[in-house]
């Protein structure tokens, strides 16, 4: 599930909310610190930052979450890929944070950030999410963001 999004087009079901709250999901503890930091200094609700799928799933069923930013990468036997695709189903956005972004993953996920990224990089990813959630004119593209698609 791809949100329905095509450039210029805010999805089927009309303009979405702006995005307040996010789950960080990493499995490299320096790395999800700083973007938890990083996205609470901006205004950001981060509703949790876990490292594995199981803690990541139980913060979407309980928690109101409007962006999960996700490392493939993750402790346990499931990963950001299959984390993606049960937030898809819940209708919960997807930004992958990674070293290689996931090709096979383009249905389940709005895009990607290239690890490394610095922290004006990961906001402005979200930025660029928020704007394309909404149906507005996109901000610039930070260095090492990928949207999925025809988007980017």
């Amino acid at each position: 599930m791809f949100f329905g999004l095509v450039k210029g087009e805010a999805g089927a079901k009309g303009r979405r909310k702006a995005i307040r709250s996010v789950l960080v999901v990493e499995d490299e503890p320096l790395v999800a610190f700083d973007n938890e930091h990083v996205l609470e200094m901006a205004g950001y609700r981060v509703a949790a930052t876990v490292d594995d799928y199981g803690h990541a799933v139980s913060v979407i069923e309980e928690e109101s979450v409007d962006l999960v930013i996700a490392d493939v990468t993750l402790h346990g036997e499931r990963s950001g890929i299959d984390l993606a695709r049960f937030a898809a189903g819940r209708g919960v956005a997807v930004l992958f944070v990674t070293g290689a972004c996931p090709v096979d993953a383009r249905d389940m996920a709005l895009g990607c950030l290239a690890k490394p990224y610095a922290p004006r990089d990961l906001l402005g990813a979200v930025a660029v999410v928020d704007a394309l959630l909404r149906g507005k004119e996109l901000p610039r593209f930070p260095d090492g963001l990928h949207l999925f698609g025809d988007l980017g």
